[in-house]
């Protein structure tokens, strides 16, 4: 079933090619193909957690926010606090910029953290517990800011294609399919994956059969977390500064990105590597549709009609289409 799931989406994602190719032919080109990754690369890995938290049976609506406030607080430590202006660029910057690395991932396993508390513990319904974190990481990220990005060391070069002229992908986007590769073996093949399949398919036969669900529960939201700072350090590198709105909408992506890739809401059911080929199907949409004139302004309502179409897909593939 995943492997003709997954079989889809890849002729899904050539037929798009080839439709944008046909109208516009420099889609087909090395630059697109950059362009589409580096968008990738930050989104699929707060999809890749996203699809480890729908998976467990929740949702997890303040990603967007931690990518916005990891990035600004790593931002700020590095320019503040270990006191390293713009000027240091290159291989210089790499010491500082792990610093930073660390402290983003921190920060986003803390908002992972406090989303479990607020549901394990507090019993707040996923939803609400991640609306109410996305709002105040969204307002801490101002304080933190006071609404400018902030900049510090980085390295451009981190972020460019290896090859301009034949290869597409950054060292940073190679870095992300290592994670991202990591991550599937570990849903699909070790335990900590199968204990997520099973909350998310019913939680009290998992606690009967010993599985405590709540520590499941709670490890899965860090994680989620800590892939959101990951990803707000890689927009950190790509933009050169921490902005308390670079995480802006975010949430929605991972979501249409999982869902497309064949998430199921309900939980229980999805796999690494079409939240993967939903990631590309979106951004190569979203750039197609830009490249033959679509205005940008239009993206979120594009994302919006690939979420309904994928979740009414997966209703009628499992025959509720009928249901009021």
């Amino acid at each position: 079933m995943a492997s003709n799931q997954s079989a889809i989406l890849v002729g899904v994602l050539i037929v798009l090619v080839g439709v944008f190719s046909a109208v516009e032919p420099k889609f087909f080109s090395v630059a697109t193909a950059g362009n589409i990754l580096t968008d990738w690369g930050s989104v699929v890995l707060i999809a890749v957690g996203m699809t480890y938290v729908i998976i467990s049976g929740g949702i997890d609506l303040s990603v967007g926010a931690v990518v916005g406030l990891s990035s600004v607080t790593a931002a700020w430590t590095m320019a503040t606090v270990l006191g390293v202006g713009q000027d240091v660029q290159g291989s210089a910057a790499y010491g500082t910029m792990l610093v930073g690395a660390v402290v983003s991932v921190s920060v986003g396993a803390l908002v992972g953290l406090i989303n479990a508390f607020l549901i394990n513990k507090v019993h707040i319904a996923p939803f609400i517990a991640t609306l109410a974190t996305m709002g105040a990481c969204l307002g801490f990220s101002v304080i933190i800011s006071t609404g400018m990005p902030i900049g510090s060391a980085n390295d451009f070069s981190l972020i460019a294609p290896i090859d301009s002229s034949y290869v597409p992908f950054s060292w940073a986007v190679v870095a992300v399919i290592v994670v991202v590769t990591i991550l599937g073996l570990f849903l699909h093949k070790a335990r900590f994956g199968l204990y997520t399949y099973a909350v998310g398919s019913n939680a009290f036969a998992t606690r009967v059969a010993g599985i405590n669900v709540e520590r499941q529960r709670t490890k899965v939201y860090v994680l989620s977390g800590a892939l959101a700072g990951l990803a707000g350090m890689y927009v950190y590198i790509r933009l050169g500064a921490g902005s308390p709105s670079s995480g802006n909408g975010r949430e929605l992506d991972a979501i249409a990105a999982a869902v497309i890739g064949g998430v199921a809401l309900s939980g229980g059911v999805g796999t690494i590597l079409g939240t993967v080929l939903g990631t590309l199907i979106l951004f190569t949409v979203q750039s197609g549709l830009i490249m033959v004139g679509l205005a940008p302004d239009w993206k979120k309502v594009v994302v919006a009609v690939l979420i309904a179409a994928a979740v009414g897909a997966q209703s009628l593939r499992r025959g509720g289409g009928s249901q009021p």
